[in-house]
This record gives structure tokens, C-alpha cells and sequence, in this order.
């Protein structure tokens, strides 16, 4: 089971699924738009905007940020290349820290240091798959990504997480719902935007947008779910900031 679990999430490292895309691929990137609103808000983020400072974003991710031998076509390049579009006279700069294997609290326990070396404005924080996999104590997990986002709205960045990934080849080998539970949690308690990626993807699945069941993924799959996944992401970044026209030089 444990490795048809990690077969399963490696395949779905070229496939993160997420809606708003080109106009070509529009109806195959719909979602409704609760899954990309929030009440929570990104000040540091409209503050750089707005004084003309560059926006350093950094994603802490794992493999499902990459695309093996394509990285301009990743989620994170495509996020960048979309936010430049929505504030044509800003500096838009997107970073990848990737952590495969790390639980939330072996991932927290670096942030000082790495927000030391990157100062990012922003950090989008991926988390929860590894601790479903190990099966770690949710109450644990909670405190670790609690104590995580403390370390990075203290080093002075506003905060994004990102929780798990839907995978309908995966679902009934771990349980998923502590770990998504608790994410949310942590958002509500610290006052930052939770971007779904879960009910997301499983939103993508259920409509028949993508295959996310298959064992075989190819490289123009990925490459359009990523876009996908990178445009929305701009969108819930700008909207959480609230850079209307008033805020964009």
C-alpha cells in the first residue's frame, strides 16, 4: 500500500491541478469562485506594490512544484509570468525552496534561516502530504504549522498556505481530512488566505477536466495544469492583496 501511496504522488507531482488558465482552456480550468476567495488579506504584499518595491515571492514546496526538465512551464514560473502581467510596472520575482520528504515541523524548523537568506515579501507555503503519509499526530501537525507560519510572519512575510493534493488513486490509502482540517485552522487562527489546492484538483476530477486516476501523465499535461495552477494562484494573490487599479503603478 505505502508504495502504490508514494507511486501514486509522484505521478501526481507533474499534474497539480488548479483553474483560470488561458482563454483557450478555459472551460477545462473553471472553478467556482469560493475556492479562490478569502477574507484574509496580504499587506506586505500591496505595500511592495504600491512603494514601487520589487515583490520577492517564495514558494516552499515539494516535486508537485516542479516539472522535471521544464521549470519555465512549472506552476511557480507561470505564477510569476501571470503576476507581471496583472502589475505590468512591477518587479515580480518567484523563488522555489524545494523540501521533498520534510514534514511541517522538520520544514518550520528552517524558516528563520531561509527567510534570513531570501527575504521574501510573500512565502506560499505547501504542506500536510507528507504528514498524511506518516501518519502523524494531527494535533502535532496543527502545533508545527502554527509555530511555522509564526516564524514567517515574524521574519516580516506575509503567508500563503497551500494544503494537500487530490489524488483519487490515493485517497483511500491515507486520511487526509486531520491534516486538511488543521490547515484550515491554522489559517483562520492566524488571519492568512489558504489557498484549497484539494478541493480544488478534486473539483478538476470530478468534472472530467483531467485525468487524475491514470498511472501516465505526459509532459503537455503537466505543462497546461501547471498554467492553470500558477494563473490561479496570481489571481487569489492579487485579489488576498487587494491591488486594484488605485494600488498599481
Amino acid at each position: 500500500m505505502r508504495s502504490g501511496l508514494i507511486l501514486g504522488l509522484a505521478l501526481l507531482a507533474c499534474v497539480a491541478v488548479a483553474p483560470v488558465a488561458r482563454a483557450e482552456e478555459a472551460e477545462t480550468c473553471q472553478v467556482p469562485a469560493s475556492l479562490l476567495s478569502t477574507e484574509s488579506s496580504l499587506p506586505k504584499v500591496a505595500d511592495a506594490v504600491r512603494s514601487g518595491r520589487p515583490l520577492e515571492i517564495l514558494v516552499v514546496g515539494s516535486r508537485s512544484s516542479t516539472i522535471p526538465g521544464s521549470q519555465d512551464a512549472a506552476y511557480p514560473a507561470r505564477l510569476q509570468a501571470a503576476l507581471k502581467d496583472k502589475l505590468p510596472g512591477a518587479t515580480v520575482n518567484v523563488s522555489v525552496e524545494i523540501v521533498p520528504k520534510q514534514t511541517a515541523e522538520e520544514a518550520a524548523g528552517g524558516f528563520v534561516k531561509l527567510l534570513e537568506a531570501k527575504r521574501p515579501t510573500l512565502v506560499v507555503w505547501q504542506t500536510g502530504t507528507v504528514d498524511a503519509m506518516r501518519s502523524t499526530d494531527p494535533d502535532d501537525f496543527r502545533a508545527a504549522v502554527g509555530n511555522g507560519v509564526t516564524a514567517l510572519q515574524n521574519a516580516g512575510a506575509d503567508v500563503v498556505l497551500m494544503n494537500l493534493q487530490y489524488s483519487p488513486r490515493t485517497e483511500t490509502m491515507i486520511s487526509g481530512s486531520p491534516y486538511l482540517d488543521n490547515i484550515r485552522a491554522v489559517a483562520q487562527e492566524h488571519d492568512i488566505p489558504l489557498f484549497d489546492r484539494f478541493s480544488i484538483m478534486r473539483q478538476w476530477s470530478e468534472q472530467g477536466d483531467f485525468d487524475l486516476y491514470s498511472a501516465v501523465h505526459g509532459t503537455d499535461l503537466a505543462k497546461r495544469v501547471h498554467d492553470c495552477i500558477g494563473r490561479a494562484l496570481s489571481g487569489f494573490i492579487f485579489d488576498a492583496a487587494h491591488l486594484g487599479p488605485a494600488q498599481q503603478n
